[in-house]
């Protein structure tokens, strides 16, 4: 499923213009980010969490020329599945 999939199903269930559908989907999408923008942490319950992982330095090398090059620091945003979404997706069996 993609962002236009999930914006048509929205639009379909609750039955919604396809353009208000967008604009909710939007709105949600840009919430998020601007919370982990500002560093917080966003928990969205029997779902999941996203958060911001901060990732240190190192020395790395670059693969068509083999030269040494330093990789900066950085901060990745990472989510955490949550423990109904789990059991919800979990298949019998494995």
């Amino acid at each position: 499923m993609n962002k236009s999939d999930l914006i048509r199903m929205l639009a379909e269930k609750e039955g919604l213009t396809l353009k208000t559908a967008e604009s909710a989907v939007n709105a949600i999408f840009n919430s998020i980010e601007q919370a982990l923008a500002q560093g917080d942490r966003v928990e969205i319950r029997g779902f999941g969490s996203f958060k911001l992982k901060d990732y240190e330095g190192y020395k790395g090398r670059n693969p068509k020329t083999g030269e040494s090059i330093k990789v900066q620091p950085k901060k990745l945003p990472v989510f955490k599945v949550g423990k109904e979404l789990k059991e919800r997706t979990d298949i019998e069996g494995d």
